[in-house]
């Protein structure tokens, strides 16, 4: 299949590694909110309450999203316990499945060299890589997306049998049943809207006749709308709000306030895509050439991309992991141009990794110039050497790779790359750790945890901390906020308290009873609560919040007022 690797055996083991590998560095972080600890406490709250209908935030009624990504974020908790790499392992999972699967259609459409070379490039994609290690539901819906996609490809190849035909269709159809539980309509939207325009494009006439309709919506239907008629039977108000709220309005409203010019997404690709972007223009152009077939695979490919970026760039929600269904689709035109490539066009990712660390080396030596405040430049200061070590793996990987581009050694070029890559990514994540660290709040979780039991009344005052809950493993009761939970809190209104007076009352009475209470709370309020003379004693702190426990003593921290 390629130039070093001489048997099956030799790929199996890059497989292995590159697997081991994904799931070993799940745990080398800390949850970073709000997304990241959001959605371990959602799946937490449904492992411990055995509800997997209705989906819960902090307790609190949350039906922003559908329920796969929790539902395996759970099962994981189920089988090895509660924990970090647990709350991400089912996004490691996607991302691997999302690479072999690419992987495995390019060697069925194109060739085995094309299928090493497009699992390598989806592998070490900076965002593909990390959306793969973050705990969000964008890599979910990617790889889902990903599943129809490609068997989509192999079933409408021209040489396959009408049982093979029917098999990858029903797989298809599977994968967009699964994308609609990972993040809504989305998931169907898409992938219609670009069979359609391929329909029209290619004028592949007998296209739709290949769908294999009946039986594909049959078990689209069965895998897909169980959940949502039960989630509506038991929550009347969750249609309007999944549907409207969140699909409608966030699509053709700013109220979401997440808009961002029309080039948002092509900006983003630049960095997104590092290494291999100087290939992607060449992938694209050439995507448009027909073949001499009925089915035109890299048309559809194309199609995908450009459709995809359309629609969110029109959209007025816009975050950076909502491109994640492109990626794949990228990589397999990436991987066609570089199968018998010139040596001009195998230098190309080299030459762009190589760019890439020798600008990260020269901006890490002008850190110093930012003006960062003294805790950010101590954090910075932790994270150095890992970025150090980051940017100069990209250094000489990349003069490792032009050296093989040179004796045209396409496939070494491509692993020494991509492996690169990879590592670049992971360390520049683990760098973030000392920020991460801070901005999950697990110091502050772990300072209480010991003495809140399952009936100790945990107050948060003026924020809701996403990470925090879910390190503290008790859900808090919400005081003067309301955000994302607010819909939640509108259903059930006995779950919150509306103000500070209210909360002052609860928190002496409980005081008066001897009741063992603790109130994480924003450093705004703790300032107005100390001048109220709140029996309170602090716990922890952090420039965000202070965590407190009552005590049947008024309690004065002045060194904190003064910071």
């Amino acid at each position: 299949m390629s130039d070093f690797l001489k048997s099956k055996i030799e790929l199996y083991a890059l497989i292995v590694i590159f697997v081991v590998c994904s799931i070993w560095v799940l745990d080398i972080r800390s949850l970073v909110p709000p997304d990241e600890g959001r959605y371990a406490e959602m799946a937490r709250e449904m492992f411990v309450t055995g509800d997997w209908i209705t989906t819960r935030l902090n307790g609190i009624k949350y039906f922003e999203k559908p329920p796969l990504h929790m539902w395996m974020s759970a099962v994981a908790y189920a089988l090895f316990g509660i924990g970090e790499w647990q709350a991400r392992l089912w996004n490691g999972v996607c991302g691997i499945m999302g690479v072999l699967l690419v992987g495995y259609t390019g060697r069925k459409l194109f060739g085995g060299r094309v299928g090493f070379y497009a699992a390598s490039i989806l592998a070490s994609m900076l965002f593909w890589t990390g959306a793969s290690q973050f705990n969000t539901l964008d890599i979910g819906v990617a790889a889902t997306l990903t599943i129809s996609l490609c068997s989509l490809l192999i079933a409408q190849q021209d040489h396959v049998t009408a049982s093979e035909r029917r098999n990858w269709m029903l797989v298809c159809w599977a994968g967009l049943a699964l994308s609609l539980l990972s993040k809504g309509l989305i998931g169907v939207v898409l992938p219609a809207a670009v069979m359609g325009l391929y329909w029209i494009v290619s004028g592949d006439r007998a296209v739709l006749r290949r769908l294999h309709f009946i039986q594909g919506c049959a078990l689209f239907l069965a895998i897909a709308v169980p959940w949502f008629i039960v989630v509506a039977i038991k929550n009347p108000e969750q249609p309007h709000f999944f549907f409207i709220n969140e699909h409608w309005n966030r699509f053709f409203l700013k109220e979401h306030h997440r808009e961002g010019p029309w080039y948002y997404f092509l900006v983003l690709i630049i960095p997104a895509t590092i290494p291999w972007l100087p290939l992607l223009p060449i992938g694209l152009i050439r995507a448009g050439k027909r073949i001499q077939a009925q089915f035109q695979p890299k048309l559809l490919l194309l199609i995908w991309i450009v459709f995809i970026l359309f629609f969110f760039s029109y959209s007025k929600s816009k975050l950076p992991g909502y491109m994640l269904p492109v990626f794949p689709a990228l990589a397999l035109l990436a991987g066609i141009v570089l199968e018998g490539a010139s040596r001009v066009i195998l230098r190309l990712p080299a030459v762009c990794l190589l760019t890439w660390g020798i600008a990260g080396m020269v901006g890490l030596s002008m850190i110093g110039k930012l003006g960062l405040t003294s805790r950010d430049a101590a954090l910075l200061h932790s994270s150095m050497p890992l970025l150090v070590i980051a940017f100069s793996v990209c250094i000489v990987a990349g003069s490792t790779g032009w050296y093989f581009a040179e004796r045209n050694r396409g496939s070494v070029v491509v692993l020494v790359v991509a492996v690169a890559a990879w590592a670049f990514t992971q360390l520049s994540m683990a760098a973030y750790q000392p920020f991460g660290r801070e901005q999950s709040g697990i110091d502050i979780a772990m300072a209480i945890k010991p003495e809140v039991t399952e009936t100790t009344q945990v107050y948060s005052v003026g924020t809701y901390e996403q990470s925090m809950t879910f390190y503290l493993g008790h859900t808090v009761i919400p005081v003067a906020y309301t955000d994302e939970l607010s819909f939640g809190l509108k259903q059930e209104p006995e779950r919150g308290i509306a103000n500070l007076e209210q909360f002052y009352e609860r928190w002496r009475q409980g005081i008066a009873r001897g009741l063992p209470q603790f109130a994480i709370i924003r450093v705004e309020f703790y300032e107005e609560m100390m001048m109220q003379g709140l029996p309170m004693q602090v716990r922890a702190s952090n420039d965000r919040v202070v965590a407190v426990s009552g005590t049947n003593q008024p309690f004065f921290d002045f060194q904190f007022l003064e910071q």
